[in-house]
């Protein structure tokens, strides 16, 4: 039996998937979330084979949440259910730790299937992600969007200040001192070759990285 735990910010979402996934015969949804916090805490609860966690959330991001699970629970599958399409973040999110990243407009079957295969430790790769993956590795760097080439803090501290939040927010939200997310921003801007939080803004909305 694997044991499934989902985290949405929407209550239909959750609902829906939960009774799918539970109308399997070797699924069994033990916990369900609407924050990256209620994330963090099923995962540190240890009774999870496999986390479908969603990238939009309203106090974390999925993407902070991925990193601070990530930390805690190296070994927890993570699949990454999201209403981005994979272009946006998917090669990004699995050099980060992710197991797996679909669109919320797959088959539910898909999702069934990509959650028996990271319950057994391995990646699920849909065909479209593969693809992005090898025109990255047969390109290079030179064809990608500059936020790939963004650490996993980086992109954190780009996304909230993106979306508004200040450098001081940032700080308390992630942990850090405001010299560090400061820092943080410097390198953002120059790798992005941009320079003000509202370029920021406009580059992530541009690139549908936020909505």
């Amino acid at each position: 039996m694997i044991r499934v735990g989902i985290v949405d910010d929407h209550a239909i979402v959750r609902t829906g998937l939960s009774q799918f996934l539970s109308d399997q015969v070797d699924f069994r949804v033990v916990a369900e979330g609407a924050s990256g916090k209620d994330a963090l805490e099923m995962a540190r609860g240890g009774e999870l084979d496999v986390l479908v966690l969603d990238l939009s959330m309203p106090d974390q991001s999925g993407i902070d949440a991925l990193a601070a699970i990530r930390t805690r629970c190296p070994d927890l599958a993570i699949l990454i259910l999201s209403g981005f399409p994979e272009a946006h973040y998917a090669t990004t999110l699995l050099r980060q730790g992710a197991s797996g990243y679909l669109n919320k407009e797959c088959d539910p079957e898909e999702i069934a299937k990509a959650i028996r295969t990271v319950a057994l430790g391995r990646r699920y790769i849909t065909p479209q992600v593969a693809e992005l993956l090898a025109d990255g590795m047969l390109s290079g760097s030179g064809d990608r969007p500059p936020h790939e080439a963004l650490s996993e803090r980086e992109l954190q501290v780009f996304l909230r200040l993106a979306q508004g939040e200040t450098v001081g927010h940032i700080a308390e939200q992630m942990f850090l001192s405001v010299k560090t997310v400061s820092t943080y921003r410097s390198r953002v801007l120059e790798k992005l070759s941009l320079s003000t939080n509202s370029d920021l803004t406009y580059y992530a909305l541009k690139n549908g990285l936020i909505q």
